[in-house]
């Protein structure tokens, strides 16, 4: 019997059409669950926050609390930091700061030098030093609760810049014994300084307003984000410490607590003030750490989570999505890649055009998420006809970009979900608040050009040729996809390449 070219491309068709259809009806999945979390975020401010607080003006109610500064070469911003947090206003006997400090070139010397001068200010302030990174930032953070002398542990990351008043926003929510964590929402001290802070400022934004509000008022799991949030030292010693087997500790330990029905507050009224990365190459570590670590532990936590007798089926699903969050990149990317191939099946084979009509499940998800994100947008930017259209603008800028960051996010969860271990790397601080301020000069910041900036040139000219594709076959229902996608890879690989001259 000799080869059937005919047989064999109509079953290769039918393998694109069934791989495309499942990635579509997964990205569905997940737009379902966060209008379900749109709708729990818009309840919740029907809501009362009736939750028992301490009264911190009774001195018996005081709590002794320990600050952690987990740092490794922070050399731009580490005397904004230092300076920052002396200011915080809380009573100076119930108060330590722990300096986290791992860090391996001159900024050790500024640091102790810093710390000197601040405790002479009378303030319990501390700088400890490590022999070598084991267990990176979760390592720094398990050493220094050793000797933590707070009932609750505060923890920043050298970017941000608590208000003075934070403590007693904060603390007072402890007066629940089953809180475990509080934690604040993140603002951003740099959001307009260009297209890529602004873009990374609306995803933060979505995150910390209606993910966070959405799963907390329900009851289901939320994750502390590593920083601008208060642990209660017997919570983290429950979980089981903090473990660095995974590149997000702060994930796992959050799903570790709240496996052990330890409850999490989510205020997300106190607004933490940070610098996002404004270079390209910061961005790209921050995302590929974060996306990793997501699929590492959806690994490590997910039969756990299905497991569990403690929670419902719904806080399991969410929280299975919640986990599998990352994995979504790798879905945008395989129907982006799919897209060009399924178009010429279209038009090859008239007789599956039925099949297509799975392709309106992209059109359905785009326009849930287009719904979600709106008022996460309104709450943080303000509403009206201006500020609408404002958000049209970023909607489409945000979905066109996120589309180019899929191949770097997707070899992080692939990376993360085949268990490859690789180090913490951490993201280039800059002290960049203004147009002004340039990154230019940042010794953080590596010069080497990845092979996925190679991987993303290729895919801008690919979806090229998707556009023009649409012309001899007269189908332009995919032509605005094409076009987001070749704008998306573009503006990553153009950023990529200016960031490294």
């Amino acid at each position: 019997m000799g080869f059937d070219a005919e047989f064999f491309k109509l079953a290769l068709s039918f393998f694109v059409m069934a791989i495309y259809g499942i990635a579509l009806i997964l990205i569905l999945m997940y737009s379902l669950a966060q209008l379900n979390l749109l709708i729990n975020y818009l309840r919740s401010k029907k809501k009362e926050d009736n939750a028992p607080r301490f009264d911190l003006n009774n001195p018996d109610e005081v709590p002794y609390v320990t600050i952690q500064l987990p740092v490794y070469n922070e050399l731009y911003v580490m005397e904004r930091l230092l300076d920052n947090i002396a200011l915080i206003d809380y009573p100076k006997d119930k108060l330590e700061i722990q300096v986290l400090d791992d860090s391996t070139d001159e900024s050790v010397v500024s640091t102790a030098e810093k710390i000197k001068e601040i405790q002479k200010l009378g303030i319990d302030i501390s700088h400890i030093r490590r022999e070598d990174r084991t267990g990176f930032k979760a390592g720094a953070l398990k050493e220094g609760l050793v000797d933590a002398k707070g009932e609750f542990v505060a923890i920043f990351d050298a970017d941000f810049l608590p208000n003075k008043d934070w403590l007693k926003q904060t603390i007072p929510f402890f007066k629940d014994e089953k809180i475990g964590v509080v934690q604040t929402r993140w603002g951003h001290i740099n959001r307009d300084y260009s297209l890529l802070t602004k873009i990374q400022a609306f995803a933060l934004d979505a995150h910390f307003t209606l993910e966070q509000v959405g799963r907390n008022s329900k009851g289901h799991f939320i994750n502390f984000n590593g920083t601008a949030g208060i642990w209660r030292k017997t919570c983290i010693i429950d979980a089981g410490n903090w473990e660095g087997d995974t590149l997000t500790e702060d994930l796992d330990l959050s799903y570790r607590a709240q496996l052990k029905n330890w409850k999490f507050k989510y205020l997300e009224d106190v607004e933490t003030p940070a610098e996002l990365p404004v270079v390209i190459s910061a961005a790209r570590s921050q995302q590929f750490r974060w996306n990793k670590g997501g699929a590492e532990n959806f690994r490590k936590m997910v039969k756990r989570v299905i497991l569990s007798k403690n929670i419902s089926f719904k806080t399991k699903v969410h929280g299975i999505l919640h986990l599998l969050n990352s994995t979504m990149f790798l879905n945008v990317l395989i129907v982006g890649i799919l897209s060009i191939p399924m178009l010429y099946i279209k038009n090859t084979y008239g007789h599956l055009e039925i099949y297509f009509t799975v392709s309106s499940f992209f059109i359905i998800s785009t326009i849930i998420f287009f719904i979600c994100f709106w008022f996460p947008f309104k709450r943080v930017q303000g509403g009206g006809f201006m500020k609408f259209i404002e958000y049209i603008q970023m909607f489409f800028t945000f979905f066109s970009v996120a589309m180019g960051f899929s191949v770097h996010n997707s070899v992080a969860v692939m990376e993360g979900h085949l268990g490859k271990r690789s180090e913490f790397v951490r993201t280039p601080k800059f002290n960049i608040k203004t147009l002004k301020d340039s990154w230019k000069n940042n010794k953080y910041i590596k010069k080497k050009i990845s092979a996925n900036t190679i991987i993303e040139a290729i895919l801008m000219v690919y979806f090229l040729f998707g556009m023009y594709s649409a012309y001899p076959l007269n189908d332009f229902g995919l032509f605005p996809f094409h076009l987001m996608l070749f704008l998306g890879f573009a503006f990553v690989f153009f950023n990529s390449i200016r960031s490294k001259v």
